[in-house]
């Protein structure tokens, strides 16, 4: 079988697949369903945002190339089911760019980002069934901190949000106390989720991606700590055996030398 040649080509992806997929083609890729296939599509999606998160272009560039393939065989797939194929994809996206950019390929006139956001919300709603919410094109499965950004994102654009940042702010107060009063377990989750809920907000009205800023903390705490149990091999030391003082002397020592 013939090496492909263009190498740069969209057009070569999609054969490569194809081929992939058809009786001549690879066990593994010919056995895959849109069903088996979730984990892989979400799995690639999270390497993206670590790569944007390490701020690695050569990497984001590898890890974009690894979610797109994951785009071309679910297409693939469907393809060969007779529901759609790739051509219909990209048409659809087209034309939905086309439509929801009026200011772009219309008359339609705007001032500034603000305005374009209106406007697509606007847009949005001519879209919907008229007894959907605009909360429904939300997807429910996204990681909870990110879904609830998203959602209070969506009402803010119909001027469902404080005015002040003052407000957002005594709101997280007053869930903190009604957290602290709480007397029982599920009264402590709600308000604990309240006060996420308020925090997320905050977040968002910061210009904060909150999934983001909680990743990096995320991997800060385990470079910080996987640098603490380095310190304890190289000095034959039991992490679990020192004082929760020594445990934070080592802390401050693997930021420093972290340089964080």
């Amino acid at each position: 079988m013939p090496l492909p040649q263009n190498l740069d080509s969209f057009t070569t992806l999609v054969e490569i697949i194809a081929l992939l997929r058809s009786p001549d083609g690879c066990p593994w890729d010919r056995k895959q369903t849109h069903e088996s296939l979730r984990k892989n599509l979400l799995e690639e999606a999270y390497e993206v945002l670590e790569a944007m998160d390490e701020a690695d272009m050569e990497k984001i560039s590898e890890e974009f190339g690894d979610l797109l393939l994951q785009i071309v065989l679910h297409s693939q797939i469907a393809a060969d089911s007779g529901e759609f194929t790739i051509s219909e994809v990209i048409r659809k996206i087209n034309e939905k760019l086309i439509h929801r950019h009026p200011h772009v390929f219309g008359d339609v006139s705007v001032k500034n980002a603000e305005e374009v956001t209106v406007n697509w919300e606007a847009l949005k709603k001519q879209e919907r069934k008229k007894e959907a919410s605009m909360l429904d094109g939300v997807p429910a499965d996204m990681p909870a901190l990110a879904y609830s950004q998203a959602i209070q994102g969506r009402v803010a654009r119909v001027g469902f949000d404080w005015q002040e940042d003052s407000g957002v702010l005594e709101k997280m107060a007053e869930e903190i106390g009604e957290f602290k009063v709480a007397d029982s377990q599920q009264q402590k989750e709600e308000e604990f989720g309240d006060i996420l809920f308020t925090l997320a907000n905050f977040a968002r009205r910061q210009g904060i991606d909150l999934e983001s800023a909680l990743r990096q903390s995320n991997r800060r705490f385990y470079k910080r700590f996987s640098t603490m149990e380095q310190f304890c091999r190289n000095r034959g030391l039991d992490l679990s055996k020192l004082s929760f003082d020594e445990q934070n002397e080592l802390w401050e020592e693997a930021k420093q030398m972290l340089g964080e």
